[in-house]
């Protein structure tokens, strides 16, 4: 009855698909503990973590012979490890120096930094890919170019060519803050308009959008600065 769990030689096939349940739920529980940090731009001990736990929990649904309660309570200690180095990670700057690494300048007041490249195994072309995904194409007007712990290359462009802000034109707008789903896939959410409007001011913006229904819109949300943005339920249905 409980072959699911102590394993056997033939395990039938109702028996793999419970253990995928229970691998699934086990795993999204404890990256719901581990946090989000987990699940952001992966770091050095990040992809330990994911390799070493996508070995341990995946033998169990390859071979039907494997006990399910061995790699669970190994995958267990495992999360705890990584919670605790995490944690003293964040509490001890010496300490995160061993689990990470430190951002390393590859292109400093616009300069090219070779031994610094040659240490972190970059290539020009690796380096000018980054550069174009972080829309700086002309060499020119990079600042900086940092090669961050997570891998990822963030750009610093030279202060000439930056972009525009109304500060700089003498402007100070309003806070846009977090834009709120008001209607998501034709239905209503309550609890986010209630914190600035009712139904009678969603009815008449709504109307006011030539909609006479929240059932027409696919999404709607509001700004602080009561920005309305409105996508029509019939642009999906088109799609």
């Amino acid at each position: 009855m409980f072959e699911f769990w102590t394993g056997a030689e033939e395990l039938p096939i109702y028996g793999f698909l419970i253990r995928a349940v229970i691998v699934y739920v086990y795993v999204f529980l404890l990256i719901k503990i581990l946090g989000q940090r987990s699940m952001m731009a992966v770091s050095p001990i990040d992809f330990l973590f994911g390799v070493i736990i996508g070995d341990v929990v995946g033998e169990p649904l390859a071979d039907g012979s494997t006990e399910l309660g061995g790699p669970l309570a190994a995958a267990s200690l495992i999360g705890g490890l990584h919670l605790f180095l995490s944690y003293y990670a964040l509490k001890l700057p010496r300490f995160r120096r061993v689990i990470e690494d430190e951002p390393l300048i590859l292109v400093e007041k616009g300069k090219i930094l070779h031994e610094e490249m040659r240490k972190a195994k970059v290539t020009v072309e690796a380096l000018l890919m980054d550069l174009r995904i972080q829309s700086a194409i002309d060499l020119s007007e990079v600042d900086y170019a940092i090669l961050e712990s997570n891998g990822q290359i963030s750009v610093i462009k030279k202060s000439k060519f930056d972009a525009l802000t109304p500060t700089d034109m003498g402007q100070n707008p309003d806070t846009k803050g977090y834009p709120k789903v008001v209607i998501q896939d034709g239905r209503i959410i309550h609890a986010n308009l209630r914190k600035f409007a009712d139904l009678t001011w969603l009815k008449n913006t709504l109307s006011n959008y030539g909609y006479n229904d929240a059932k027409e819109v696919f999404l709607m949300t509001v700004d602080d600065t009561e920005k309305v943005f409105i996508s029509p339920m019939k642009t999906r249905q088109s799609v």
